[in-house]
């Protein structure tokens, strides 16, 4: 896969990034495979390792009284592992939103009304943490502050320039919200 195809699928669900990113592959199977594996895959530390850093900035928020949601446009088949008890986002995250859960997906910015009611909050009192335009797209529609991530490399800040979506924070490293989400 070109690293050009990557980034265009980045922030799709597998099941449709996967088309794009190996032409011909058998979706259905493929799905299936990865929800078979993941569970070994976690257990043995060959994927989705959450940098203790990351763990780290997440249990800061936590303890400053902050609700941690992800929101995602992925399948529930691509995000119940970080729900099981054994992750360690589970025990941080207080709301998993995915594709089988949600109205909407993003870019659309009603993705965010579900947690909206369910945390009892007004957008304006939100931060998004992403890396992607939809994100940010998303984010500043509905009225929320955006922190773009760049760690990934996956998007420049140009390219949110270039399309005109206001980012309140770039954040080079995961690590660095935890400073400007306390401090505002």
């Amino acid at each position: 896969m070109s690293r050009t195809i990557h980034q265009i699928t980045w922030g799709q669900n597998l099941k449709d990034a996967i088309k794009e990113r190996v032409p011909g592959i058998d979706n259905e199977e493929f799905m299936k495979r990865f929800e078979e594996q993941v569970p070994e895959a976690i257990a043995n530390g060959t994927f989705d390792n959450v940098p203790e850093r990351n763990i780290t900035v997440l249990d800061a928020l936590k303890k400053a009284g902050k609700k941690l949601a992800i929101i995602t446009s992925r399948s529930f088949g691509e995000v119940k592992f970080m729900m099981d008890k054994t992750h360690p986002l589970s025990s941080r995250i207080d709301m998993f939103y995915h594709r089988d859960n949600s109205e909407h997906l993003k870019p659309d910015p009603r993705v965010f009304n579900r947690a909206f009611y369910e945390f009892d909050v007004a957008p304006f009192a939100c931060v998004y943490v992403g890396d992607t335009l939809k994100d940010g797209f998303a984010t500043k529609e509905a009225g929320m502050e955006f922190i773009a991530v760049m760690e990934s490399g996956l998007v420049s800040r140009e390219a949110f320039k270039n399309v005109n979506i206001p980012v309140d924070f770039f954040a080079p490293k995961f690590t660095d919200i935890l400073p400007y989400i306390l401090s505002h």
